[in-house]
């Protein structure tokens, strides 16, 4: 089922949300969790310490809309792509992918040209991932 069928069902958005690689710090992708799920989307939290892999192949399992990604290590301009290149190998390159974290405005550009739709950094208002993620879905 893509984003527009699931529209038309009226079916809650389903966001999957995750740290990739060796991050430890996860307060920040719980609060949003916390938020979107008040704001009536599903979420599913895989958790720290996972990889590109993983993260796809639960998105996959769980058929959602959005894919959000937490980075605090600095590693975004590998993770990122690498989640793109397999989101597209697995027929997931119509699910929004977003991140947030500490990633230098520069390199949030060159990552949204390769096709993350979004980066929050920190001190980024909820209401205005939640704005931005209906909005994505629904158009």
């Amino acid at each position: 089922m893509n984003i527009k069928s699931r529209r038309y069902s009226k079916k809650r958005i389903r966001v999957l949300l995750a740290k990739a690689g060796l991050d430890g710090h996860d307060r920040g992708i719980k609060i949003i969790a916390m938020a979107l799920r008040d704001a009536g989307m599903e979420v599913i939290y895989l958790g720290l310490r996972q990889t590109p892999e993983e993260i796809v192949n639960a998105a996959l399992e769980e058929d959602v809309d959005v894919i959000g990604i937490s980075l605090l290590s600095g590693a975004h301009n590998q993770i990122f792509p690498k989640l793109l290149k397999l989101m597209k190998a697995s027929g997931l390159k119509d699910r929004l992918l977003i991140g947030g974290g500490i990633i230098p405005k520069q390199d949030i550009e060159r990552l949204k040209k390769k096709g993350v739709a979004e980066v929050f950094t920190p001190g980024t208002n909820t209401e205005e991932i939640i704005r931005f993620i209906k909005k994505a879905v629904n158009r």
